[in-house]
């Protein structure tokens, strides 16, 4: 899978701060987990806030936090590293998770934001590698974009945020591809204070699906928590 993070990693908290709801939702859902069903793999961590949220609301699971692009994984590393408590239960992974050797045991997946990269024949590879690890009754929490289909997307605002004395504005657009496939840009514009005025632009491809498509792939159950998050229960 390509590295669409890394450009535009220092903005993604940006992000992830003015669309919460997903993380809201995930926090709400994940108190009543058994840490004793074995560990929380949190796919695609980025910077852990996913991975924080597992920590705070499951006080005794064991987190494994897989990310591959480096940017975003220093600052989860960084996180992680400097709070003893997360030290001890947070297990940072650089490779994909296609490439690990798992536990025989999971108490819970989380892949938000991710699933979208993947092609069909991807996914289909990853629940393989999954589902039989997966303890009864153990959630597969996903977050997608609330596009089934390509379409082309109009510009829409994605944050708008002050650091210090600098603004920070993103905007988001897209155009359908081949078969399945949208490809996405995410455009920032950074200015005020001592330093020019930027603008950068990063694409990335996004295959379109919906909830219900991944519960027929899978064959679990699946729960809707808000537009674009929700949950597959083994």
């Amino acid at each position: 899978m390509s590295d669409y993070y890394s450009p535009v990693a220092e903005f993604y908290d940006l992000v992830a701060r003015a669309h919460g709801e997903g993380e809201l939702k995930l926090r709400e859902k994940l108190s009543g987990l058994d840490p004793a069903a074995g560990p929380v793999l949190d796919i695609g961590a980025g910077t852990g806030r996913t991975t924080l949220a597992v920590a705070e609301t499951v006080p005794d699971a064991e987190i494994l936090a897989v990310e591959p692009a480096p940017a975003m994984r220093a600052v989860l590393m960084h996180m992680v590293a400097r709070d003893p408590e997360l030290a001890r239960r947070v297990t940072v992974i650089p490779e994909p998770v296609e490439n690990l050797s798992l536990p025989e045991r999971l108490g819970a997946v989380i892949a938000y934001g991710v699933l979208g990269h993947l092609d069909p024949d991807a996914r289909q590879k990853l629940w393989r590698l999954l589902l039989p690890r997966l303890a009864r009754g153990a959630p597969i929490f996903v977050e997608l974009l609330p596009i089934e289909k390509p379409m082309r997307l109009p510009t829409l605002p994605l944050a708008n945020a002050t650091i210090g004395r600098r603004s920070y504005s993103a905007t988001l657009d897209g155009e359908p591809g081949e078969g399945d496939v949208m490809r996405l840009t995410s455009t920032w514009v950074v200015a005020g204070g001592p330093s020019p005025s930027q603008t950068i632009r990063n694409t990335s491809i996004w295959h379109t699906f919906g909830l219900d498509d991944l519960a027929r792939e899978t064959g679990l159950r699946a729960e809707r928590l808000s537009q674009q998050a929700g949950v597959l229960y083994a």
